[in-house]
């Protein structure tokens, strides 16, 4: 189960316990999952970032990589607002809910492959609740990564791509996407028309199993 006081990574709880002196009113800890409990759509990112999920403790909300990301929830009807502001603004996911491959945040948003490993062991109990025919998306290769490793398969079969699917065990679907991080939006890598056409893929996906294709 997810742990608030996780300290299994030395060097992630030592940088969390400088993070929280400077900033004392930051959350600064292990960022738990937002979002419904009946789902159809899980989005795995990378990790909190530090002005963002690390200071107001919800995934995404307060930086930049949530503008794109909650705008397309909302305009795909998986949010019931298109900002994600703080943890108290009264938004609610459907059918949806967000994580991090690594639940807390990394020096320079870079957490090591140890640490990748580590914190496996979550996002493994996460994916064990869906039910077949839900989407995992992937933002982003480390956030594939994991997945992949969660479920035990061979990376090599499994090359992440942006807009690569991939059937996963017990009726899942692995959907990736690069993330929608500021140096990707900023340098086009990823446009908000590649990213709505990530989640109109996954409205097919949703509901049918790999089984049944």
């Amino acid at each position: 189960m997810f742990d608030l006081h996780c300290r299994r990574c030395p060097r992630l709880a030592h940088f969390l316990d400088e993070v929280g002196e400077q900033y004392p009113d930051y959350h600064a800890r292990p960022v738990a999952a937002f979002g419904a409990k009946n789902i159809k759509l899980l989005i795995v990112g990378l990790a909190p970032g530090m002005h963002g999920a690390n200071a107001t403790g919800r995934p995404f909300t307060g930086d930049h990589a949530g503008i794109l990301l909650y705008q397309t929830l909302f305009d795909f009807g998986f949010s019931n607002k298109p900002e994600s502001l703080s943890a108290d603004d009264g938004l609610v996911l459907k059918k949806c809910r967000i994580t991090n491959a690594v639940k807390c945040l990394p020096p320079q948003n870079k957490p090591t492959t140890d640490e990748v490993k580590t914190c496996n062991g979550f996002l493994q109990q996460e994916l064990q609740q869906l039910k077949p025919g839900t989407v995992v998306l992937a933002l982003g290769a480390i956030a594939h990564g994991a997945i992949v490793r969660a479920f035990g398969l061979k990376p090599a079969a499994y090359t992440f791509g942006h807009a690569a699917e991939h059937p996963l065990p017990k009726g899942l679907w692995l959907l990736d996407s690069y993330h929608c991080s500021r140096y990707n939006t900023q340098t086009k890598r990823l446009t908000p028309e590649m990213f709505a056409n990530v989640f109109a893929r996954t409205k097919v996906l949703m509901g049918t199993s790999p089984e049944a294709c």
